[in-house]
């Protein structure tokens, strides 16, 4: 059985006192072993990390940008070999993978930029011969926890800014699918990227607790469901560490009477469909303004017919589900939403697959008749199940997305100008699209959601992540003139 590493300080790391099964989950089998640290495998990949901080901080960050150009460039010469990793182990189509590798790429291009995005600034003269600039510094050993959903994606979205800013890294991808992280890892070694400055840790929960309450850990990064952001926040917090810990979703997609049908159905089938619905910014509901909601049920139930489920590897559309227990909890909401008397228009569990039948397969799933009261609206199914919840105006469907505890993502289908200002302005989301139903920030600009969508107060990527990374220093100097006496008068800025 093949083994997947951990990466200590540039060695391989077989070995560990418990293993995970990592599954294809298009053929339903184990392809191969995982190790769990332990808290002591965890204090190894911590003290590498710690060793290797001060060096990496003190390399110009020139060198630092010069390893993560050549990361970039080898990293886009491997990128179909990535996604091929995605796909085996997460199950996503190849072409939706290679999207992921692509959309990660352009946070390390972004990093790229860091002896620009790490300037300081400068007041010359701001009292009587003192000068008072401004530091942005590394803030040492960070760690990163990565979900299932986006293996190369999210960490991609941490490591190449917190490496570029002089921080060392312990990366802890999810166990179900960890190969992708050993990839990036490898490509940065390859790059030039001294030992111990990224390290790769496999595990569980044990290994995820110890890197939260390690004393040398100076900050976390995260991303998974809400209620582990929470006790993430909370325990690292607690703990005097730096916390950014983004949590799930309920993502909403408006679409006005005056909006073109058409287009509309198609975004909420790609959006909601999209690599299984295992998306943190999938749509998981439509909101129907009156009078279209007939028009637009029977649009989309057009567009899920001609949908092709089966191997990521073949010409198909979506892919199986990452385990065959996330498959359990995503089909009991179709039972669950036929008893709070939902209507379910299109059942995924009849879809035929081209594809191995012990895959974890589950068609696109469609409910009309949805009320926020029932359990496949208010939960985040992360799955492709998708619900359409009628409202009589615009203003009830603000009202609608408003009150949901989440706030990540949404959209807004119209023609009308106003309406999309309206609806931008007063919305309690993070991230909105204008007849995008998918708003994810291109890398200069900010991923991250409000609500119970993000625990903390910066954002991933982007300018709020070199604000993560970094920690600022103030320096107010002078360079006087020969003495002058003691004075023990309060200075006044003048």
């Amino acid at each position: 059985m093949k083994r997947i590493p951990h990466r200590i300080n540039g060695r391989r790391v077989a070995t560990g006192p418990r293993t995970g099964k990592v599954y294809d989950p298009a053929i339903g089998r184990v392809t191969a072993e995982v190790p769990y640290a332990s808290a002591a495998e965890v204090d190894q990949a911590v003290a590498a990390a710690t060793a290797a901080a001060p060096g990496w901080a003190a390399t110009s960050v020139a060198r630092r940008a010069a390893v993560l150009f050549r990361f970039r460039e080898r990293l886009g010469e491997r990128a179909a070999e990535l996604a091929e990793v995605i796909t085996s182990e997460h199950g996503k189509v190849l072409g939706d993978a290679a999207g992921e590798v692509a959309r990660g790429l352009e946070v390390a291009e972004f990093a790229c930029g860091m002896p620009h995005l790490q300037k300081g600034e400068y007041s010359s003269n701001a009292a009587s011969a003192i000068d008072v600039f401004s530091l942005r510094q590394p803030l040492g050993c960070v760690a990163v926890i990565s979900p299932f959903n986006f293996p190369a994606m999210v960490p991609l979205w941490f490591v190449p800014i917190a490496v570029a800013c002089g921080n060392t890294v312990v990366l802890k991808p999810s166990e179900k699918d960890p190969s992708a992280a050993g990839v990036i890892a490898d490509t940065f070694a390859e790059a030039g990227l001294p030992d111990g400055v990224l390290n790769v840790l496999h595990g569980d929960k044990e290994a995820v607790d110890a890197l939260l309450g390690h004393p040398d850990v100076d900050a976390v990064s995260f991303v998974g469901s809400t209620p582990i952001a929470r006790h993430v926040h909370a325990t690292a917090s607690a703990a005097g560490k730096r916390v950014q810990a983004l949590g799930g979703a309920k993502n909403h997609m408006v679409v006005a009477p005056d909006a073109d049908l058409d287009t509309a159905a198609d975004a909420a089938v790609s959006a909601g469909f999209g690599s299984a619905g295992e998306r943190c910014m999938a749509i998981s509901v439509v909101v129907a303004v009156d009078p279209i909601g007939d028009e637009l049920v029977s649009r989309i139930v057009a567009r899920i017919a001609r949908l092709k489920v089966g191997n990521g590897r073949r010409a198909v559309d979506l892919g199986p589900l990452v385990t065959r227990e996330h498959l359990a909890k995503v089909t009991s909401y179709l039972d669950a939403g036929v008893a709070a008397g939902a209507e379910l228009v299109v059942d995924g569990r009849t879809a035929v697959p081209d594809g191995d039948p012990d895959g974890f397969w589950l068609g696109p799933s469609l409910f009309d008749q949805v009320e926020p009261d029932m359990s496949v609206y208010t939960d985040e199914i992360f799955g492709p199940v998708l619900c359409v919840v009628r409202v009589p105006s615009l203003d009830a469907a603000l009202t609608l997305v408003n009150e949901n505890r989440y706030g990540n993502g949404t959209a807004i289908f119209t023609m009308d100008g106003r309406v999309a200002r309206t609806y931008q302005n007063e919305v309690k989301v993070g991230m909105v699209g204008i007849n995008v139903p998918i708003p994810v920030p291109v890398a200069p600009f900010s991923f991250g959601g409000w609500k119970d969508s993000v625990f903390g107060d910066l954002h991933a990527y982007g300018e709020d992540g070199v604000r993560f990374f970094t920690r600022p220093k103030v320096v107010t100097q002078r360079w006087p003139e020969p003495p002058a006496g003691v004075d023990l008068a309060f200075t006044a800025n003048r």
